[in-house]
């Protein structure tokens, strides 16, 4: 599904979201490709991740990358990919599925891709799932559940926490 919006800007609801996901579990059932771990990319990627998991009955695994940081989270930044991972299980074998909400430029996901090759040999398979797969990208996901035309800044449902402290709930 292709999905363009005015104005630059692209707002999802939590019904939205969470559809979104499960069409993106859908289609990852759908291609029958067997996975044996699914690693998040937190934090975009950490609720997708659980639905997986759980969808899937397979560990979970979290990786931890950041580029947004500055200015609220609105410019991208030096990548920063955690040394370790959190896991279950001790180690990542077989055929991994990484997943993250989004891919914009593609640096992210070919970075962690090389970085989890060279880190863990005993990977055989890397494939990518996503929500959103910019047109901009460099890299194409192998699934995605909306390919988004032109640049637009997607505004997801729990970003309104990145304005808010506890004293505001």
């Amino acid at each position: 599904m292709t999905i363009s919006a005015d104005a630059g800007h692209l707002w999802i609801s939590w019904d939205d979201y969470h559809r979104s996901i499960e069409d993106l579990a859908k289609q990852v059932s759908e291609s029958a490709w067997k996975f044996d771990h699914v690693l998040c990319l937190a934090r975009g990627g950490l609720r997708p991740g659980d639905v997986f998991s759980r969808l899937f009955n397979v560990p979970l695994s979290i990786l931890t990358v950041s580029s947004y940081r500055e200015e609220g989270g609105t410019h991208r930044g030096e990548l920063c990919i955690a040394d370790r991972i959190t896991s279950t299980v001790e180690k990542l074998t077989g055929r991994l599925l990484l997943i993250d909400d989004l891919v914009d430029s593609g640096v992210t996901l070919q970075r962690v891709g090389e970085c989890l090759i060279n880190r863990h040999p005993e990977i055989s398979e890397i494939r990518s799932a996503v929500i959103w797969y910019k047109e901009n990208s460099s890299v194409r996901p192998d699934y995605f559940a909306h390919h988004v035309a032109g640049n637009l800044w997607i505004h997801q449902p729990f970003e309104l926490y990145d304005q808010m402290t506890t004293d505001s709930l």
